[in-house]
């Protein structure tokens, strides 16, 4: 975040312009001392100064900046607090009137939000943090942690509605210490990205005045700056292993060992959540989280990052890996670049990402997430593939469902809700649920487009299901941010499961493998039919059904989906799967399909140093590209 260029001196960092004093500069310079060559090193009388400004950016007299800003705190106030690689928004967890104010001001009704305590203790008090979980609080990346909620815990109840799994994480600046260890501070901190919705992290304190006013009615800033926007890192421990969420300050751009060397090269990653990669030999580093490239600011970030990237570790690219959707914002930027480029399909790359790290050269895969564009140009989502560096096959899917007004599906589960029952023959006046709400005009006209086949594609989409089975069993019937009806069903499954293994539940053993998925057009096909008519059939008045119901959802993708990856095993031999894309990101599934395949005997290999989503997306493409460097290439089949 303060670092210009290698190697790392002073004179190379936004440390700078602090002339040390005598004191200061003794330290730096004695060999003997802990503090020599200690870049950032300063004291009060030569280092950053603090100051306290009001909404309007105006500095308001204080002997005590902390101190005032704690006090605002308590009073419900909203701050700006300027970090390590950006700015947070502040303001106290336990009051239920300022997270209200803040969902308000950002017009997000229901994201969750992040929270910062002082100490693994008082974590401890208000959470049910395990050791793996601690381990992960207290490590030098300290990361935003996703940990389960006490049920008497005094937080404000819209910190996280739909889930009892919030992210937490300690203070990682010494700032964020002083803030919290004043007595007046309240004990737990809501600490959420400080930038409008789908723009980049402020940088500068001017910026921030201008950007974040209308959110917050105090500032906090100091005068280091920030060379590089890093957000914070967010995690969840997945099969005891900690998987991102999203991959960012304090571990990005620390390198991936790769297996063998590879020519030095770039991929440009995915149109959401975007993160690129630069390789160089045996290492691949990708890139912190930049975001979604719908936004002009955010391509400006990314092309920002990339040359400071490329200079830093003196990386000149030899070719340029790219996703094979022709209006992905990246894509287009790869097709300017003077270098040899290769499209890339979306779902294989997810898979190599899991073998680029492990090593692994030829695997089965399971790859399941929101939209990719297929190899035969329509929309993939739920696949199973085999593959090696140099080609893939598509050898399973599930079925495909319709995807009534494309991209506005997705922020509209319910009408999933009605493209699945329009595929299944279950419309009627039973299946009512997932129209609470919704005017019964529109709820028509998407009828009208599943049966005429107007603007609405088929998809083999896992995560489109998963907005179906939630808006089908009334739990989400409209996305106010991505994956709310995926994250709100499996909290509503983990009720009914508890600490049991899915493999072990009622749900699991009653599911006739043999059943689940069938032959069709030259692929395996899941068959959603009876999923969804369970789904229909459950009580609406009760909400153990209802949990169960979800558990059951999640039983039959991992039941369908590992006894059609057992079926291929056995016609091909290869004993070895990866799992990815950003469906596993759901810890109930993707326990579920490590705890089956290790009982069926077959290698389980998972993300682990990138996210499973399209944050991760960029390695694959990179060491696909690197084995097609060639030309211009369209990879694939």
């Amino acid at each position: 975040s303060i670092i210009r260029g290698l190697p790392y001196d002073r004179n190379r960092t936004t440390m700078a312009t602090f002339a040390m004093c005598p004191d200061c500069r003794k330290e730096y310079t004695d060999p003997r001392d802990r503090r020599f060559h200690a870049q950032p090193n300063c004291c009060p009388a030569c280092g950053p100064a603090l100051t306290w400004l009001d909404r309007r950016g105006t500095p308001v007299t204080t002997d005590n900046p902390v101190r005032a800003a704690t006090r605002a705190l308590r009073g419900g106030k909203i701050l700006a607090v300027k970090g390590l690689g950006g700015f947070h928004l502040a303001l106290d967890a336990s009051s239920a009137e300022a997270v209200t104010l803040l969902r308000h001001r950002k017009k997000r009704p229901a994201k969750p939000l992040a929270v910062m305590v002082q100490d693994l203790e008082t974590a401890r008090q208000l959470f049910d943090p395990g050791p793996a979980e601690e381990g992960l609080l207290r490590s030098a990346g300290a990361p935003i942690v996703l940990v389960r909620r006490k049920s008497d815990s005094p937080l404000a109840e819209a910190l996280a509605p739909g889930t009892n799994q919030i992210g937490v994480m300690l203070p990682y600046t010494p700032l964020h210490l002083l803030l919290l260890r004043e007595p007046d501070c309240p004990q737990c901190l809501v600490m959420t990205s400080g930038n409008p919705a789908g723009e980049p992290l402020c940088r500068e304190n001017n910026e921030a005045v201008a950007r974040l006013a209308g959110f917050c009615d105090f500032f906090l800033l100091h005068d280091r700056d920030i060379h590089t926007r890093l957000d914070d890192s967010v995690v969840r421990l997945i099969n005891k292993r900690p998987c991102f969420l999203r991959r960012a300050r304090g571990y990005a751009p620390a390198p991936i060992q790769l297996r063998p060397p590879l020519p030095s090269g770039l991929a440009v990653g995915a149109e959401l959540k975007n993160t690129f990669c630069l390789t160089r030999g045996s290492e691949a580093f990708v890139s912190q989280h930049i975001g979604d490239l719908d936004d002009p600011a955010t391509l400006s970030f990314f092309e920002e990052s990339l040359n400071r990237l490329k200079t830093l570790l003196e990386i000149e690219p030899c070719f340029v890996a790219a996703d094979l959707h022709p209006d992905y914002l990246s894509s287009r930027f790869a097709r300017r670049l003077d270098l040899p480029l290769v499209e890339v399909q979306h779902h294989w790359a997810h898979a190599a990402s899991v073998m680029a790290e492990h090593g692994l050269n030829e695997t089965l895969a399971i790859v399941l997430d929101g939209a990719g564009l297929g190899s035969d140009n329509t929309i993939w989502g739920g696949e199973v593939l085999h593959c090696t560096y140099k080609k893939f096959k598509r050898l399973g899917r599930i079925s495909p469902l319709p995807l009534p007004g494309g991209d506005r599906a997705a922020r509209q589960p319910w009408r999933m809700a009605l493209a699945a029952l329009a595929v299944t023959g279950q419309d009627g006046p039973a299946t009512g649920r997932h129209l609470a709400g919704i005017d019964e005009n529109d709820a028509h006209v998407i009828r009208q487009m599943i049966a005429k086949g107007v603007n609405s594609p088929p998809t083999s989409s896992c995560g489109r299901l998963f907005d179906a089975a939630a808006a089908l069993l009334g739990i989400c019937r409209v996305n106010t941010f991505e994956g709310q009806a995926a994250m709100e069903l499996e909290a509503r499954a983990a009720e009914a499961l508890g600490t049991n293994s899915l493999v072990e539940t009622r749900e699991f053993r009653e599911l006739d493998p043999g059943r689940l998925f069938r032959k069709s057009n030259g692929l395996l096909e899941l068959r959603v039919d009876a999923c969804i008519k369970r789904l229909v059939t459950t009580r609406p008045d009760s909400e153990a059904a209802t949990a169960r119901a979800a558990l059951y959802f999640h039983a039959f993708l991992v039941s369908g989906l590992g006894n059609m990856l057992l079926y291929l095993h056995e016609q091909s031999g290869i004993k070895t799967v990866v799992c990815s894309g950003g469906c596993l990101q759901n810890r109930i599934l993707a326990e579920g399909f490590a705890d089956f395949f290790a009982r069926a005997g077959l290698n389980l290999f998972l993300n682990q140093q990138v996210p499973p989503g399209d944050g991760g997306l960029a390695l694959g493409q990179a060491i696909i590209g690197a084995h097609h460097v060639s030309g211009n290439t369209h990879a694939g089949p």
